[in-house]
């Protein structure tokens, strides 16, 4: 309560921080029981480890003490546990891979220095960011971003083509997965869209079968959507992505019209699109027998076929730390984490896994309803809807529930532009979320503003 009486939201800042110690406990307790299942005994840099960890955990703490005090106590610690499950993870696979070649380069140092620049981009956006209102007057400068960089691995030289996919640029000796960055430019793009134009979207126009169907003219944003989707999928080869993109917007038309009308014509333009990939590329047609009868090729589907037993062999409470066998699927490290984690946990952990993404998307979404403004509300709801559609797809194709479509679980999977976009994306709800939970400041400072407003006019 303050002095005038009204209630004032409290900051939780303290609560973040014991929850945060306690997500870097179970990250390092989780590297402590791979070295003991592997090698039998404590890893040698587990303190270092513990200490850098601490450091950057209680860094972020501060940050967000400094700059969004008001913010979401509950999302910094969530994701770094996802963070430190997934580093033990990767090191596992590391021990596995170096049994067979001493030489092998070692991810999880990788992956550990990807989460510090991460958080680093987190810190960024924190404070360059200090009014998630400002970001709607660059709708279009945003859109135009996203399309130069779904096109950028396109252009020769810097594109690059791994396993069928061009979806990468490299720039010297690193490389970069563009469509991670525009992931955020198209979900600032649809929010800013969406919220000036959602009165023109949610208007009637034909019924059939019971259900409001959008007018003829009022098609060209989803068709817009539909092509960039399959555009993607053309060009680019990548399922994921088109898939994601497209997903994501059908989904905040839906939220901004609360029309189920666009659901059913963007699941129509999926199921077009759909059929077009699978007639015109050989790779989805592989997905999709990959998906539909994995042993009809058990060598072109080895990968899947081993995800498989994988799971399998965790059973219900998994083989322990160190005791399955991972690093038998190719790209368990990645694409496959999902399935390693399977194996060494069991569906109880992998439950737990999936939980705690649940609990990121909630709070997301719990942002987005709370928040005051309606593109903070848009943008909250894409940002959470994106990350829930990824963990779906990814999961859903490592566990035969979909097709594959190649995206990376985000924080889990070895991927140096997936963590730190990703953690750009945290940013982004907590900025929003410090903006909604901020007391509104008294009403004399909002006269005084107005006055001073006229003043200079």
């Amino acid at each position: 309560m303050s002095d005038q009486g009204t209630w004032v939201p409290r900051k939780r800042r303290g609560a973040e921080l014991i929850l945060t110690v306690m997500a870097v406990v179970i990250g390092v307790s989780a590297y402590c029981a791979v070295g003991l299942g592997v090698e039998g005994r404590v890893p040698a840099g587990v303190l270092p480890l513990a200490a850098t960890l601490t450091a950057v955990a209680v860094a972020a703490n501060l940050v967000i003490r400094r700059v969004a005090p008001y913010a979401d106590p509950v999302l910094l610690p969530l994701v770094i546990c996802l963070n430190g499950l997934g580093l033990a993870m990767i090191y596992r696979i590391d021990l596995g891979y170096e049994q067979v070649d001493p030489d092998w380069n070692a991810l999880a140092t990788s992956q550990l220095m990807w989460t510090g620049l991460g958080l680093a981009a987190f810190a960024v956006v924190l404070f360059v960011v200090r009014d998630h209102r400002r970001l709607q007057t660059y709708t279009y400068s945003f859109g135009l971003a996203a399309i130069i960089l779904l096109v950028l691995p396109l252009l020769p030289y810097i594109g690059q083509n791994i396993r069928g996919a061009r979806i990468w640029i490299a720039l010297g000796p690193f490389s970069f997965q563009p469509g991670e960055a525009a992931k955020i430019c198209l979900a600032i793009f649809f929010a800013g869209y969406l919220v000036v134009k959602r009165d023109a979207l949610a208007l009637a126009g034909r019924r059939v079968l019971g259900i409001d169907l959008p007018r003829g003219r009022d098609l060209g944003p989803i068709l817009g959507g539909w092509l960039i989707s399959v555009g993607i999928l053309v060009f680019q080869r990548d399922l994921g992505s088109s898939l994601l993109f497209f997903g994501l917007f059908v989904v905040m038309l839906y939220i901004a019209t609360e029309r189920p009308g666009w659901l059913v014509v963007g699941a129509a333009l999926f199921g077009v699109g759909a059929w077009f990939g699978y007639t015109a590329f050989g790779h989805v047609q592989r997905r999709f027998e990959a998906w539909s009868d994995p042993f009809g090729d058990p060598d072109a589907n080895f990968q899947v076929i081993n995800g498989l037993f994988g799971l399998a062999h965790g059973g219900m409470i998994g083989q322990g730390w160190g005791q399955g066998s991972p690093q038998l699927t190719p790209f368990g490290f990645s694409d496959f984490i999902a399935a390693s984690l399977g194996e060494e946990l069991g569906l109880t952990g992998l439950m737990a896994i999936i939980l705690i993404y649940g609990l990121i998307v909630e709070r997301g979404l719990r942002i987005s309803l709370t928040c005051r403004d309606a593109f903070g509300k848009m943008l909250a709801a894409g940002l959470a809807v994106s990350m829930a559609l990824q963990v779906f797809v990814v999961i859903g194709g490592v566990t035969r529930l979909i097709p594959l479509t190649g995206l990376t679980t985000p924080f889990l999977a070895q991927g140096g532009s997936s963590i730190v976009m990703n953690w750009a994306i945290i940013a982004l709800l907590l900025r929003i979320s410090d903006q909604t939970r901020r007391p509104a400041p008294p009403v004399a400072v909002i006269e005084q503003d107005e006055a001073t407003q006229v003043v200079r006019r």
